[in-house]
């Protein structure tokens, strides 16, 4: 019986190089209601207008290129922008994210009030439990994990050990294999892939982006709060969207 087990192990064929299509859905229902606060009860309105006229989901498509435990997610431009009264940092995809998981090197740009920042750091680091439960995520199995990222987002990941490359899209990782499905439940956002295809890669493709303000990530934090330290009660859900 080990020596079956151990056979099925060897004949396991794992992916290491390909692309993945995800794609990202938000609530706006939920991210427009909190955008009223103790503090800017005028907003109800905007609110009540929103459900009544707009779709309850937004959903934004990215592409997630991985080989050589490099990955760079690029999302794609969306046919329609959202309305600035409605809009949220939560509601959009703003980053390019390149991880090299053989350096431990992130490197983002990230649009920020039409500023862009190239932010150059160390990967980050999620404390993940892994939790036995398991899901079919396009086409692969997945294994759920769940984890506290920026010390009070809860996440919950599921990831394929069926592809060889610790990453995810956006800047979420760590697992041993492939991030394939992300829900943040209490920030109203999901990201899931669509389609995973195994295909060489031209290691070369896979390169940070260059343009932009050169920041760390604690330079990059200063800079935000800079603009909405005095936003009131809404600066921290702000605070989320732009930083996760």
């Amino acid at each position: 019986m080990v020596g079956s087990s151990v056979l099925f192990a060897q004949n396991k064929h794992f992916i290491t190089a390909g692309t993945i299509e995800f794609e990202r859905t938000a609530n706006m229902f939920a991210l427009v209601k909190k955008k009223i606060t103790p503090s800017t009860p005028q907003l109800k309105p905007i609110y009540e207008q929103y459900i009544k006229t707009e779709p309850q989901f937004r959903k934004l498509k990215s592409t997630l290129t991985f080989g050589n435990h490099k990955t760079l997610f690029v999302p794609v431009k969306p046919e329609k922008e959202v309305a600035y009264d409605y809009d949220s940092p939560m509601a959009d995809q703003n980053n390019i994210v390149y991880n090299d998981m053989n350096t431990g090197t992130s490197i983002i740009q990230k649009e920020f009030f039409e500023k862009r920042f190239l932010v150059k750091d160390t990967i980050r680091k999620i404390n993940w439990k892994l939790t036995g439960e398991k899901r079919e995520i396009a086409g692969h199995i997945c294994h759920r994990a769940n984890a506290i990222v920026l010390d009070s987002i809860y996440v919950v990941a599921f990831y394929s050990d069926d592809i060889h490359v610790s990453g995810g899209p956006e800047s979420f990782n760590g697992l041993p294999g492939m991030i394939l499905g992300i829900a943040v439940p209490h920030e109203n956002v999901t990201w899931f892939a669509t389609k995973v295809t195994e295909e060489p890669i031209d290691y070369k493709t896979i390169v940070p982006p260059e343009k932009g303000i050169r920041v760390n990530n604690k330079q990059l934090y200063d800079q935000i709060m800079a603009v909405i330290g005095d936003w009131g009660d809404y600066y921290i859900v702000a605070l989320k969207g732009y930083l996760l």
